[in-house]
């Protein structure tokens, strides 16, 4: 007995230590595994307009052509639309500047703070101390990074699209091959299954997930446009996509329009109502519309969100953190599916 339980704590340990070592490797090679999970969760984007189109017998590299197309073309849209709000701020900048240094100033002196540094504030002096070297440098750098990570996404995105099935097939042989040829249809079933069930969820939650985080957009655009605050619409995007982060997007989403607002109208108090307004709309979707909408698809504890999200926020980032649910989704449904029962322990514990 006391061997069986030494046995059963090694197995334990060399399993975690298994586990550490794959994040730190996934963390390590992140310019690697990063373009290639996103590109196949653009796979799944696009497997439902790819197979409609197969059935009308269009070729698989126009297929592919055309998914490339459909991505390069919202991406412009949307850089775009950035650049050219960020280039009208920067020609707005010195209004917002005087503003910033008369709210401060302002501030200081209703708190009695005698300061010179707050009753006399200038952005411009302190702009002075500012490594404007090392910021252009670090700006560069991103860009560069993001450009190289996006090319890479689409240079894996051709190749995934079109070895998918090959993969899948690999993957399919290597887990039948068990010796036992009696139970082959059996596991093909069930590891199709477990794919489908893959494939179906990704593909749930990134639709509803969508449409929920445009009608936050929408809603968020519509209420600064109804408070005249500057740039609304790029809030309204910003919103959109940062509600593909747990929690942390929310707010996100919900703080920086009101800083705007409190620059623009150099006004605590219309920041105040915004910032309610806004969050109500954020606790709306995300804590009573969301759970209804997706109910038990994902079936992740609370917990196992959260702790996803700085799991995967750790190892990639921002992207960790765009990606954390469905990717910690399909890790449950795996273990789900395993035959060990440590795996279908650890997946009850993520569970609903």
């Amino acid at each position: 007995m006391e061997s069986v339980s030494k046995d059963s704590a090694s197995k334990f340990f060399i399993s975690l230590i298994g586990l550490v070592v794959l994040f730190l490797v996934l963390k390590e090679l992140q310019h690697i595994f990063i373009p290639l999970v996103m590109a196949y969760f653009l796979y799944f984007v696009f497997e439902p307009l790819n197979d409609y189109l197969a059935k009308k017998r269009v070729p698989q590299f126009l297929l592919s052509i055309l998914d490339i197309l459909i991505i390069v073309g919202l991406m412009f849209a949307v850089s775009r639309l950035i650049y050219n709000s960020f280039s009208q701020f920067s020609a707005e900048w010195p209004i917002y500047e005087e503003r910033l240094n008369n709210l401060i100033s302002t501030t200081a002196s209703d708190f009695g703070i005698e300061d010179p540094m707050f009753t006399n504030f200038s952005l411009t002096q302190i702009a002075h101390d500012i490594d404007y070297g090392g910021i252009a440098g670090g700006f560069f750098s991103s860009t560069l990074s993001m450009f190289s990570t996006t090319f890479f996404v689409l240079f894996f995105f051709l190749f995934v699209s079109s070895g998918h099935k090959n993969v899948l097939d690999a993957v399919k042989s290597r887990l039948l091959d068990d010796g036992n040829p009696d139970n082959d249809e059996e596991d093909g079933k069930k590891v199709d299954s477990t794919f489908k069930v893959i494939t179906h969820q990704v593909q749930h939650y990134l639709s509803l997930k969508f449409l929920l985080s445009l009608a936050t957009g929408v809603l968020t655009g519509i209420i600064l446009w109804i408070f005249g605050v500057d740039f609304a619409l790029v809030w309204a995007i910003l919103a959109l996509l940062l509600n593909f982060i747990p929690t942390i997007g929310s707010i996100m989403g919900v703080v920086m329009p009101v800083l705007v607002a409190i620059v623009q109208f150099e006004s605590f108090g219309i920041a105040l109502v915004l910032a309610a307004i806004l969050g109500t709309v954020q606790g709306v979707i995300g804590n009573i519309i969301e759970p209804k909408v997706f109910g038990d698809k994902l079936g992740l504890n609370p917990i196992t969100v959260l702790l996803s999200l700085l799991l995967w926020g750790y190892i990639w980032g921002i992207v960790g953190m765009f990606i954390s649910v469905p990717l910690t989704a399909i890790i449950k449904i795996i273990m789900m599916n395993s035959q060990s029962r440590n795996m279908h322990f650890l997946a009850r514990l993520m569970s609903s």
